[in-house]
């Protein structure tokens, strides 16, 4: 059966908190999530989303401070149980009490979050190239190549970072496609074109239309220490870290800012994992390598 993605879903998620959602299936078929990371929004799963819709509803959010979502002022409304909060809002606002999750990037810190604090509201979750928060803190701490491979992080939450990435004709962001992947051919004109809209939107009055995007990084505890300078990761504790919703990772070997190193000690924190490697594609995966991707992600939803 051919499906169609439709937009202009919005849910009630939180006070004074919308999000938009592309949709797609039938909605009353067991609830999917498609949840994005930075800088994207929930349309970078179009592509893939009529794959999953004889079987699934699939619904892909637009996170708060993206795209056609609220976009609160201030860097505490993006602090990690605000983010954790949507995305059991919209499941909540979508009638259910579950779902299964697919997430990437930053989407898949929040939903780390969400398996390892509300783990009776997920049946499963599917990783994309986003490290669990225990072992990435670990990693930002203590290991010299993460630190170093993380310092867009400390650009990132620098005062300012939003008129820098804005300018040139939005050249920075356009940067983050190009230099973290192994191919940008998927990144066209047309494609380009929707972001940088998306980049413009605005946001609340008197803030920058990218200032929720890089507020996640603000907002974070987890950033590593700039040049020469001691780490302010905090020491958490493994034990609050582990999950036992079943966990499948799809993870692309060639990713330049999380390397699959990121994996190791992963088996610890999960009671219930498998994790799928794939060659020749960077952070930007799913784009790169889409018909991999689908198949590696039917697999790790059956299995």
């Amino acid at each position: 059966m051919q499906h169609t993605v439709t937009e202009g879903h919005f849910a009630d998620v939180a006070p004074g908190i919308q999000l938009h959602y592309l949709a797609c299936g039938h909605p009353q078929a067991p609830l999917l999530l498609f949840v994005h990371g930075f800088p994207e929004a929930g349309f970078a799963w179009a592509h893939l989303m009529p794959a999953f819709a004889d079987d699934w509803y699939v619904v892909a959010p637009d996170l708060r401070g993206y795209n056609r979502s609220s976009k609160p002022a201030g860097v505490e409304r993006y602090a990690p149980r605000e983010l954790v909060g949507d995305v059991l809002g919209l499941i909540r606002a979508l009638g259910r009490e579950r779902a299964t999750i697919i997430a990437h990037d930053w989407g898949g810190a929040v939903c780390w979050n969400v398996a390892i604090r509300a783990p009776q509201v997920v049946d499963k979750l599917v990783i994309l190239n986003s490290p669990h928060p225990y072992l990435f803190a670990q990693a930002l701490a203590c290991d010299p190549e993460q630190q170093t491979a993380s310092q867009y992080m400390n650009w990132l939450r620098a005062p300012g970072s939003e008129a820098r990435l804005a300018a040139d004709a939005h050249a920075r962001m356009d940067g983050f496609f190009t230099a973290y992947g192994q191919s940008s051919d998927w990144y066209t004109p047309a494609l380009r074109e929707r972001y940088h809209a998306m980049w413009r939107t605005p946001g609340s009055a008197g803030e920058h239309p990218l200032s929720g995007a890089v507020n996640y990084y603000r907002a974070s505890p987890l950033h590593p220490p700039e040049p020469g300078a001691a780490s302010t990761v905090p020491d958490l504790d493994p034990a609050q870290w582990r999950t036992a919703v079943p966990v499948r990772v799809v993870w692309a070997e060639e990713d330049r800012a999380l390397p699959p190193a990121l994996l190791e000690g992963l088996s610890d924190l999960c009671s219930d994992l498998c994790v799928e490697r794939i060659v020749g594609a960077g952070h930007w995966v799913a784009h790169e390598k889409p018909e991999a991707v689908r198949e590696a992600l039917q697999r790790a939803l059956a299995g």
